[in-house]
């Protein structure tokens, strides 16, 4: 079960990272947040990376072998690597709607699911 809950801890974490690393961007498209100091951009995406700690410490003291989670350290990596790619997909192509995912882009994703793949390999 804690293969689980991480994998869903390291879900939500990737979205709120996603949100925070370039949520600020599609603020500054809608002309949001254009007049904001580069100080107040950053207070905001600090204010959004605190609920994927929230998330992500868990997930990876839930999922870690020593902790009697199922995952060692190095598939923790490589599991979030994956996770954070297909969250970056998604919600740049709901918030970004320009953005096209291209044939090189498929390419690099398959290449990290066989990176996942390999890192579970005995």
């Amino acid at each position: 079960m804690n293969g689980l809950y991480t994998i869903i801890l390291l879900i939500l974490s990737n979205v709120f990272m996603t949100f925070a690393w370039y949520g600020h961007l599609r603020l500054q498209q809608s002309g949001i947040s254009n007049n904001w100091p580069l100080i107040g951009v950053i207070a905001f995406s600090w204010g959004i990376a605190f609920f994927e700690y929230c998330c992500q410490v868990p997930a990876n003291r839930l999922g870690f072998s020593a902790n009697g989670g199922p995952f060692n350290i190095v598939q923790l990596k490589v599991i979030q690597e994956g996770i954070s790619i297909a969250v970056f997909c998604v919600i740049t192509n709901i918030l970004f709607q320009g953005t096209h995912i291209h044939w090189n882009h498929i390419l690099a994703f398959l290449l990290i699911i066989c990176a996942v793949y390999l890192v579970f390999m005995k």
